[in-house]
């Protein structure tokens, strides 16, 4: 195979995420249209990726968030984007490049960007162009109604709950796939 001097698949990356750039600022300075909604799933240890100790130590690795009702002080920049919401009634602050970002799903349209996010390996040295061999992908995603209930409740209960006590799953959407 030849090989891609170009680097179409880092193209097609920026590409897409400029689609959810595009959303995010549109909704910072609108609100929320009709029945749209966000579930963003994100690494928290990043690079430029800031949460709180105790959510970082909630989730180690990944972590979907919800801008659907409760957010507050979205802001959306070239790189990134902060947001603030409620976790067990405590509210904070995150700050998302969206390099961080794995997957974007609006479920309300069934509309899904899902990006191949390498996992930060300390002491890991970038190929000699620094460039992200991550492919990206998009998908139609068909959920079932009660999958799709099911999703808001479990993002629901992780940006509102209360209970300090719950168990540290992510919902990924993943989950929601038909198989």
């Amino acid at each position: 195979m030849a090989d891609d001097h170009i680097r179409y698949d880092i193209l097609a990356q920026d590409a897409l995420r400029g689609v959810m750039r595009k959303v995010l600022s549109e909704v910072s300075r609108t609100g929320l249209p009709g029945n749209h909604h966000f579930f963003i799933t994100f690494l928290t240890g990043a690079p430029g990726v800031r949460v709180s100790s105790r959510l970082k130590e909630r989730y180690p690795e990944q972590m979907t968030i919800v801008l659907q009702f409760q957010y507050w002080d979205l802001k959306v920049t070239d790189a990134g984007f902060e947001v603030s919401l409620s976790f067990a009634d405590i509210p904070e602050k995150l700050e998302i490049p969206f390099s961080a970002v794995r997957g974007f799903y609006d479920p309300s349209v069934n509309f899904e960007l899902e990006f191949d996010v390498k996992p930060p390996v300390e002491d890991e040295v970038d190929d000699e162009n620094g460039a992200d061999d991550a492919p990206v992908s998009i998908k139609p995603l068909h959920v079932e109604k009660s999958s799709e209930e099911t999703a808001a409740k479990a993002s629901e209960d992780d940006n509102e709950s209360g209970d300090a006590t719950k168990s540290a799953d992510v919902v990924s959407l993943d989950a929601f796939r038909k198989k």
